[in-house]
C-alpha cells in the first residue's frame, strides 16, 4: 500500500523504467499488457486517490499528474489504461453516498480496476448517450441497463466497468457493473494506430441488472463548481507530456549514439552539429514549457479542491486546457521532429520509433485543442468562465 505522495512518486519512477524496455515490442505486436498492468496494480499506484478517511493515501493532484507523465514517458497506451479508473473513482467521490464511497473505495483499495463504458460511436455527438438505465420493475429497485459504447479503455482489464447511461428523465448516471454480469460483453476491437495496446474496444449491455446501489447521479456534478472535467483532462495533458519526454529523450539517444554528422558539418559526431544542437535546444523548450503548464494545472487543481467556487474551479479548468493544448502539440512536434534529427534510419520500421508520433496523434484526437483555445480566449478577453461539461 503506498501512503503519501512521494512513494506514489518513487513507485512510478520505477514502474516507467521496469516497463520502458519492453514498450516497443508489446506497440509492434499488439501485445495487451496484461502483465504489466497487474504489476502497476500490485504496488498500490492505483488507489492513490482513495481519501485518506477511507485509508487511503490522497495524493495531490499535482502528484497525480506526475504519475501519468512518467509512465506515458514510458509506455503511452500503459498509462491510458488507469486514466478512465482515476476519472471514475473521483465521480464516487464526488457523488456517491457514504455506502458507495466506503464500498468501492475498500474495493480499490483491495486492488480492483475500474474501466469504462463512456463514449458511443454514431451518434449526434459525443454527448447524445443513447445508453438506458431503466426501472426492471421488480420491486427492488434495481434497473436494467442496455447499450452498445465505443473507445472503453480499460474495459477488458476491469474488474467494474462504469457505464455513462440516461435514466428515463434523461439525467446522466454512472452505473457500475461487475465484469462478469450477465448481459455484458466486452470485445477487443480496438485497431487505432496509436495507443495500439489500450484495449479501447466495445462494450454491449443487454438488459444487464444493476442495483440501486451501484448507480451514482453523475448529473449532479455538473450543477454547481466542479473539478471532474479538470482532473480528467489534467491526466490526458500529463500522457501528452509523457509522449513528449519519451520521444526527445529516444531522439537524443538515436542522435548520440547511431547517427553520422552531415558531411558540411565538419564534425566527428552528429551530436556536436551546432544546427543539431540548435533544433534540441527548440524541443527541450517545448518539453519544457510543457511541463511547466501541466505543473501549473495541476496546482490550480489542488487549489480549487481546497477551496471550491465558481471562480476557482473556472481558474483550474482554463489552466488544465492550456496545459492539454500545449502539451498535445509539442508531442505532435518532437514526435515528428525525433525523424528530422536522427535522419534515415530512424524511419526503419523495425525500429519503431513511429510509435511515440502514432500514439501522439491518436491521443490528441480525444478533444480538439481548438475549443480549449476558445475557452481560454472567452476567459481571459471578457471573463467568460468555461461551460460544466466534463471535458474541461
Amino acid at each position: 500500500m503506498i501512503r503519501d505522495d512521494a512513494e506514489a512518486l518513487r513507485t512510478a519512477a520505477e514502474l516507467a523504467e521496469e516497463f520502458r524496455p519492453g514498450a516497443s515490442g508489446r506497440d509492434a505486436r499488439r501485445e495487451l499488457p496484461r502483465a504489466e498492468l497487474d504489476r502497476l496494480t500490485a504496488t498500490g499506484l492505483l488507489a492513490v486517490t482513495v481519501p485518506a478517511e477511507h485509508g487511503g493515501a490522497d495524493v495531490s493532484a499535482v502528484t497525480l499528474a506526475e504519475v501519468f507523465r512518467l509512465l506515458a514517458s514510458a509506455d503511452a497506451s500503459l498509462a491510458q489504461i488507469p486514466q478512465s479508473h482515476f476519472a471514475y473513482v473521483n465521480v464516487l467521490r464526488q457523488q456517491g453516498s457514504p455506502e458507495q464511497r466506503a464500498f468501492f473505495f475498500a474495493e480499490v483499495l483491495a486492488g480492483r480496476r475500474f474501466g469504462n463504458a463512456q463514449s458511443e460511436a454514431g451518434t449526434k455527438h459525443l454527448q447524445d448517450i443513447r445508453t438506458r438505465l431503466v426501472a426492471a420493475g421488480d420491486g427492488d429497485g434495481s434497473y436494467l441497463l442496455t447499450g452498445v459504447k465505443n473507445y472503453s479503455t480499460g474495459a477488458l482489464f476491469a474488474d467494474w466497468i462504469p457505464v455513462l447511461a440516461r435514466a428515463e428523465d434523461d439525467l446522466l448516471h454512472v452505473a457500475y457493473v461487475p465484469a462478469d454480469a450477465p448481459g455484458l460483453t466486452v470485445t477487443d476491437d480496438w485497431d487505432g494506430m496509436g495507443q495500439r495496446t489500450t484495449a479501447s474496444g466495445t462494450v454491449e449491455l443487454a438488459d444487464v441488472v444493476v442495483p440501486a446501489a451501484h448507480v451514482v447521479p453523475h448529473h449532479l456534478t455538473f450543477t454547481g463548481p466542479q473539478l471532474h472535467g479538470s482532473l480528467a483532462q489534467l491526466l490526458h495533458a500529463a500522457i501528452d507530456a509523457g509522449i513528449a519526454a519519451g520521444a526527445l529523450a529516444e531522439a537524443a539517444d538515436f542522435v548520440t549514439t547511431r547517427s553520422r554528422p552531415w558531411f558540411e558539418s565538419g564534425y566527428e559526431t552528429a551530436a556536436e552539429d551546432p544546427l543539431l544542437i540548435q533544433r534540441f535546444g527548440e524541443l527541450a523548450l517545448r518539453h519544457r514549457a510543457a511541463d511547466a503548464l501541466l505543473a501549473t494545472a495541476a496546482r490550480a487543481v489542488d487549489a480549487a479542491r481546497g477551496d471550491l467556487d465558481d471562480d476557482s474551479a473556472a481558474e483550474a479548468s482554463i489552466a488544465v486546457a492550456a496545459a492539454k493544448a500545449y502539451a498535445g502539440s509539442a508531442a505532435l512536434e518532437i514526435a515528428d521532429a525525433l525523424f528530422e534529427v536522427s535522419g534515415t534510419r530512424a524511419a526503419l520500421d523495425g525500429l519503431n520509433l513511429h510509435r511515440h508520433w502514432r500514439d501522439a496523434r491518436t491521443h490528441t484526437l480525444h478533444d480538439p485543442a481548438r475549443w480549449k483555445i476558445q475557452h481560454l480566449g472567452r476567459y481571459v478577453l471578457n471573463g467568460t468562465r468555461p461551460p460544466r461539461h466534463g471535458l474541461l
